[in-house]
């Protein structure tokens, strides 16, 4: 019986050491997640210059994003210091949301067929990083759920420049509060 006990916690120690949650425990590898939301926000932030300056006049009626069903982390969502110490859950799940939103409209034809959006551009590998901290949020042995979904309608191409902006604008947004979430979570709830 002993041996058994001995056996199970060093293999809980070696899966855990390799940066796996413990099956049942859907905790992410908080230092992980923070380093590439890091790069995340770089990317984010790098892909912006691509798409030149831009005067945007702001029409009546028009949000801060794209559309009304654009993901926000907000207070609700417990990603606040508290909210994390009591439950990652809720916060991790909205986080997968908007990356799953994000992965989606990054995929679109707004963002496809330019050639300065070529997968070794900075889109691209934001479009890359961004299923990657969606899988490594994704709990052990869950299937990826299909949250949120953005309504794309086919766009235009005289649209696809301010699209571009505002989507990006967007995901600025979300990506930085994402970052500061992990960057708490690895400081403080790292094991």
């Amino acid at each position: 019986m002993l041996g058994l006990k001995a056996g199970l916690l060093l293999l809980l120690l070696l899966w855990t050491a390799q940066g796996r949650a413990v099956p049942g425990d859907s905790s992410p590898a908080w230092t992980q997640c923070q380093q590439l939301s890091q790069k995340l926000c770089t990317l984010a932030w790098s892909a912006h210059p691509q798409m030149g300056p831009m005067e945007l006049l702001r029409e009546e009626g028009d949000e801060e994003t794209t559309s009304d069903d654009v993901p926000h982390i907000q207070c609700e969502d417990g990603c606040d210091p508290q909210g994390l110490r009591d439950n990652t859950q809720f916060c991790l799940q909205r986080i997968r949301q908007g990356l799953f939103f994000y992965e989606k409209l990054l995929g679109s034809d707004i963002f496809t067929g330019e050639p300065a959006l070529l997968p070794d551009g900075p889109v691209g590998q934001l479009h890359a990083s961004l299923l990657g901290l969606s899988q490594l949020l994704q709990p052990e042995g869950h299937h990826r759920e299909t949250p949120q979904t953005p309504s794309l309608h086919p766009s235009q191409p005289w649209q696809r420049r301010l699209l571009r902006f505002k989507i990006l604008r967007s995901l600025q947004a979300f990506l930085a509060v994402a970052a500061r979430v992990f960057a708490h979570g690895a400081a403080t709830l790292s094991p």
